[in-house]
């Protein structure tokens, strides 16, 4: 009776070493289905790359380039502009708004062109956009945040008032596209001065940067 025992316990034991149980998963050790479970296992990874290699996502790639950066949205266009600030040719600096809340932030861009009138003498040899400009640009953006009826603004009574830790970081050049973001830090209303904050970016990189005061009035 011992020895029927033993025999059972034993091939119990050596079942169980050769069938390991894992969660909701059983492994066999035969060399053959071993094989094949590996098989499997490449052929799944294999579809796996190829679906995402596949043609979906190279659809991308074969787009001519002109095809594949979209365009800056428009939220408010050169005539539209031209509606709030008072400035005009040569020195209006904002082509576009592409983000928007009046009183609170504007995003715009400035469209850098060796075609703009500073270019032949800033410079004949080395075309650099003026640091006092891309100053002026940002603060025509603070123009179209702060001159409106909410905020209290008019375009017959505003003004550039200060500006305060600027920084050139790097150069801008014929070609660039001038990214700027300007943003309503403190407003005293009592005193129509407006504090703000301006970034402005070439290609994602911060080429210029300060804090900038307006002054606004009603008419």
């Amino acid at each position: 009776m011992a020895a029927t025992s033993n025999s059972l316990l034993s091939l119990t034991l050596s079942q169980s070493l050769i069938k390991p149980r894992t969660r909701g998963l059983s492994l066999s050790l035969s060399p053959t289905s071993l094989s094949l479970s590996l098989q499997s296992i490449h052929r799944s990874n294999s579809i796996t790359c190829s679906s995402l290699n596949g043609p979906n996502n190279t659809n991308n790639q074969d787009l001519p380039i002109e095809k594949k950066y979209p365009a800056f949205p428009t939220v408010m266009d050169i005539n539209q502009i031209r509606e709030i600030l008072p400035h005009r040719f040569p020195f209006l600096l904002v082509d576009r708004v592409i983000e928007y809340n009046p009183g609170v932030s504007a995003v715009a861009i400035k469209n850098v062109t060796i075609n703009d009138n500073f270019f032949p003498g800033h410079f004949p040899e080395r075309p650099i956009m003026p640091g006092v400009l891309m100053v002026e640009a940002l603060a025509q953006v603070g123009g179209l945040v702060m001159l409106q009826p909410e905020v209290g603004g008019s375009r017959e009574n505003f003004f550039f008032a200060g500006i305060d830790k600027v920084r050139f970081r790097k150069p801008v050049i014929a070609g660039d596209t001038l990214v700027m973001r300007m943003t309503l830090v403190k407003l005293q209303k009592r005193f129509g001065i407006a504090k703000m904050e301006g970034k402005a970016y070439v290609g994602g990189e911060v080429v210029c940067e300060g804090e900038f005061l307006m002054a606004t009035g009603s008419e």
